[in-house]
């Protein structure tokens, strides 16, 4: 298990350094950072020359890049072309993300998990069906609609939620953002659990723990879920990251001030260290998720081992 995860955390050096050149790339040939500084005008020479020299964007890109590696693994992640350090910025906005995820990930495991184990179970039935339409409803429609539609029902026309979160972001006032920035996540864990426990229902050591005389729910919370849980696992693992990159749409819904509004305002401004910092930040994460997403498999199934 040591070595695998030695193994592990050595791959994660190629996948950072390529993840980042990548987006460093993408971000510089948006388009000219200067230009948005200067508000509506275009800035003269001389200022213009002087922000590319005070912001180093006056050296090759190759060298812009060297020079942002090695001040990140000092922890200086830059500074926004509004002179705010990127750390404070993380500092007030993945703490929100975060508690946003957290809900998301919730209702996809709760919610999620439970109703692909019923339909799981009960295939073909009505329950089943009803389900299966719901869950494409869900998946049909997009987050920006569910969240629109959220926020005039229940925030506007009957006040059973405030229209916009508060700059404190408690978990009460993230319910129902991170019911939408879940809901289609949640549709494909429903699905995803409802096959995987309808194959392993037909299995032998399912109809062998049946025919001991094993108890319907041990049968169903020992055997079947525990094996049916490992493509589920692996796709709530990959989604975290995905979570809190994607929440750009539903952050400015409901005015949440976390990573996506931030990543919304770098890309807007063409903040080349905003947009890199945050998704140097949000790389880590899901590369982290995944080495844990790997791990917790010989936990569901025993017989996987790590050499």
């Amino acid at each position: 298990m040591g070595r695998y995860v030695v193994r592990r955390l050595l791959q994660m050096i190629p996948v950072f350094f390529g993840a980042t050149i990548l987006i460093f790339v993408m971000v510089n040939v948006m388009g000219d950072p200067i230009a948005g500084l200067c508000g509506e005008r275009q800035c003269d020479p001389a200022t213009a020359a002087q922000l590319r020299a005070e912001f180093g964007l006056d050296k090759p890109l190759w060298q812009q890049y060297l020079t942002y590696i090695g001040h990140i693994f000092t922890g200086d992640f830059g500074t926004a072309f509004t002179g705010q350090p990127v750390t404070e910025l993380m500092a007030s906005a993945f703490p929100v993300t975060i508690r946003l995820t957290i809900v998301a990930i919730f209702f996809e495991i709760v919610i999620g998990i439970t109703l692909g184990v019923i339909t799981g179970l009960r295939r073909g039935r009505p329950v089943d069906t009803g389900v299966l339409l719901l869950t494409l409803v869900v998946i049909s429609v997009p987050t920006f609609v569910t969240g629109l539609l959220a926020q005039l029902l229940l925030g506007i026309q009957w006040g059973w939620i405030k229209p916009s979160v508060s700059p404190e972001a408690t978990f009460g006032e993230l319910i129902v953002p991170g019911l939408v920035l879940a809901s289609v996540s949640l549709a494909y864990v429903t699905r995803l659990t409802r096959t995987s426990i309808a194959e392993n229902k037909r299995s032998d050591y399912v109809r062998t723990a049946v025919a001991k005389g094993l108890p319907r729910r041990r049968v169903t919370t020992r055997h079947l879920l525990r094996n049916s849980l490992i493509p589920v696992v692996t796709f709530i693992g990959t989604d975290i990251g995905a979570l809190m990159g994607g929440a750009i749409v539903t952050e400015r819904i409901f005015n949440i001030h976390g990573v996506g509004y931030q990543l919304y305002q770098g890309i807007v401004h063409q903040n080349t260290q905003t947009v890199v910092g945050f998704v140097t930040i949000l790389v880590l994460i899901f590369v982290v998720a995944n080495l844990l997403v790997d791990l917790l498999y010989a936990v569901l199934d025993p017989r996987i081992r790590y050499a």
